[in-house]
């Protein structure tokens, strides 16, 4: 009684720090549209925004593909000395590894540093020499950053370790706030500068925070050089396959900056806009409605619960895809006066909002893709399977650089964004076969796809019924709410319907999710 009595104490220690992490990624992905609201005010969809944009970008590639990884790696052996009765020696390891990636940086970013004109024509090459040279110089000032988000990445591992989950989930809040600052009160006075001088602010904000669990442990958190300590090297030992993740993760976005940096100012600001408003309204749900299943996923992952995770697998894709198309109908028909809603407030003139929504609608068809993709994701990681998901995200990125380069000279912004929808249905794709080749562990979904179908195609024509009716209702906020609530009310209407005929059992589980949540929790 002892052992299961400490499993579901284990459990429930999961589920509310996955519930913990979830609330507070909740407050920092609303802070982080409130952020990207007030640069929209402030600098429009314009070319400082552009560069900025460019110059995280040229960041990542110091940042992303070494000391991500190593940040990584670090997590499982300080776990493991936490387990054992030895933070310190974990917290030795974790001191090492800090010691080791500052140590990578300095070299990278003083390289970056010098040779920073190249990368950003490299990044950007369809920026004018204006343009070009803001990024430069932003590029610049954000690489100081570098040396602080590792050490956050670090440190946080450290504590989640300790059983500390605030600190790191609450490290986003910090980081929001002081940019929404450098942003609405620093930007009008000093520019795009105000935004990178923010970024390094925010970033120490965030390793601030992590402090906290550590002081309060009594752990040293200031670099050492032991690279000979055994933790550190088994780190270096995991590194490669990270490393090809980490990288995978950034190409995308720094493909797609790069192809939207030739179709003229403001294309790398509205296809950022576009994408941040339609992965914002991602999180916000999938973070919630994932954060009670995944320990349930791992918990199931022997051999004799493989039923059990089959069917938990398909009640994440059902769940999520159910909510998810109808919000993804609703935002593709009402794109534009969403978008206004959103955005269009200040700088952010009629020219940035029709870009915007260009795109801001073909993302929008992504959104229950995506949130199925990230069930599957889930359940590979339950499994100790890191293959599937790298190979899933080395096809996709494929998939979107081809189709940049083939869509976006042709469909301008909305090319750029069919590229990276279509590149994820095809990860999705890869990942979900994976997952019935290697584990057997995805449920048939045929059924749930052609019900989906038959209901989403009524949705979008209730709704886009629904646009025509209301009509071009004066522009402003209360006309943009007035268009996105109408065709909102209008695609549920013929959403719902359909869905109770052709997807029963997926309904129930819509009825139901609220109480489940409040069950969980």
């Amino acid at each position: 009684m002892r052992i299961r009595g400490g499993q579901t104490a284990r459990v429930g220690g999961v589920r509310r720090a996955a519930l913990l992490t979830a609330g507070l990624a909740l407050a920092g992905s609303t802070l982080g549209l409130v952020r990207d609201l007030a640069i929209a005010v402030v600098f429009g969809a314009g070319p400082d925004v552009d560069a900025f944009l460019v110059a995280q970008g040229l960041m990542n590639l110091v940042l992303g593909l070494i000391t991500g990884a190593l940040a990584k790696a670090a997590v499982p052996v300080m776990a493991r000395a936490v387990d054992a009765g030895r933070p310190a020696a974990g917290m030795a390891s974790v001191r090492a590894a800090l010691g080791l990636a500052c140590l990578v940086l300095a070299v990278g970013a003083g390289a970056v540093w010098v040779g920073a004109g190249g990368v950003v024509a490299l990044l950007a090459p369809g920026f004018d020499a204006p343009t070009a040279a803001l990024a430069v110089e932003l590029s610049r000032i954000v690489l100081i950053a570098t040396v602080l988000i590792t050490a956050t990445n670090l440190l946080a591992g450290a504590g989640q370790a300790l059983g500390r989950f605030g600190p790191s989930a609450l490290q986003s809040v910090g980081f929001n706030l002081v940019m929404i600052a450098a942003a609405a009160v620093a930007g009008p006075v000093f520019g795009a500068t105000a935004l990178a001088w923010g970024f390094v602010l925010g970033s120490a904000v965030r390793l601030v925070l992590q402090l906290i669990p550590l002081r309060a442990a009594r752990l040293p958190a200031w670099p050492t050089l032991r690279l000979r300590d055994e933790g550190l090297r088994e780190m270096l030992r995991l590194v490669p396959a990270l490393v090809v993740g980490s990288a995978l993760s950034s190409v995308n976005t720094l493909v797609d900056r790069a192809v939207a940096s030739t179709l003229g100012p403001g294309s790398v600001a509205a296809v950022n806009f576009a994408g941040r408003l339609s992965s914002t309204i991602d999180l916000l749900l999938v973070a919630t409605l994932l954060a009670a299943l995944y320990p349930r996923l791992a918990a199931a992952v022997t051999p004799a619960r493989r039923a059990e995770l089959r069917d938990l697998t398909a009640r994440g894709v059902a769940v999520l895809a159910v909510v998810m198309v109808p919000i993804a109908a609703g935002m593709a028909l009402a794109a534009t006066p969403l978008v206004r809603l959103v955005y269009g407030y200040g700088a952010f003139d009629d020219t940035a909002v029709a870009l915007t929504a260009s795109a801001a609608g073909v993302f929008a068809v992504g959104i229950p893709v995506l949130a199925v993709r990230e069930v599957a994701a889930r359940t590979c990681y339950a499994l100790g399977d890191g293959t599937v998901p790298v190979v899933s995200a080395a096809v996709g990125v494929a998939v979107n650089v081809v189709l940049d380069l083939v869509l976006a000279p042709v469909f301008g912004v909305a090319g750029i964004a069919a590229a990276t929808v279509v590149s994820v249905a095809v990860a999705t794709g890869v990942t979900l076969a994976g997952l019935h080749r290697r584990h057997r562990a995805v449920p048939p979904l045929g059924r749930l796809g052609g019900g989906l179908a038959l209901a989403a195609a009524a949705g979008v024509g209730t709704g886009w019924a629904a646009r025509l009716l209301v009509g071009s209702p004066a522009d402003g906020p209360l006309g943009a709410a007035l268009v996105c609530s109408a065709v909102g009310v209008g695609v549920l209407a013929g959403y719902l319907p359909v869905l109770r005929l052709t997807c029963p059992e997926q309904f129930r589980l819509l009825r139901s999710l609220p109480s489940d949540l409040r069950r969980r929790r």
